[in-house]
């Protein structure tokens, strides 16, 4: 997998900070679905490689509950994390226990659950 990131990665579009970024989410029933980070001169236009992943998916049919692995690589030294946005979708559309494996530019590797990297999620309890 990490080869595949790796050459997935070369297709992030990054003129602002040469970041780049890549993931595949995995559904339960084990279809991947790339994505990468697509970055413009406003930083909130920009698009995360976890959520172009993950809608990539939701445009083929997948939704709530139907994902199962969410893999992440990223330019940097450290082995970085999903942003907060991008775990507020990662919180809505993945079970708490599916698994998030994040790699740095080395190969080093972390891995967490959804639980982990949201232990106070924001849902629709929330709105009551």
């Amino acid at each position: 997998m990490l080869e595949r990131l790796r050459k997935l990665q070369e297709n992030s579009y990054v003129p602002v900070t040469g970041y780049r970024t890549a993931s595949i989410v995995v559904t339960k029933d084990g279809r991947g679905f790339s994505g990468v980070n697509v970055e413009n001169p406003s930083f909130r236009d920009g698009i995360c490689a976890e959520q172009n992943a993950i809608a990539r998916a939701c445009a083929n049919g997948y939704g709530k509950g139907d994902f199962s692995l969410l893999y992440v690589i990223t330019d940097g030294e450290k082995v970085s994390t999903p942003c907060f946005l991008c775990r507020q979708v990662i919180n809505e559309l993945f079970d708490p226990n599916s698994t998030i494996i994040c790699y740095n530019r080395n190969g080093d590797v972390k891995i967490y659950t959804v639980r982990e990297l949201c232990p106070y999620p924001f849902d629709d309890k929330d709105l009551v």
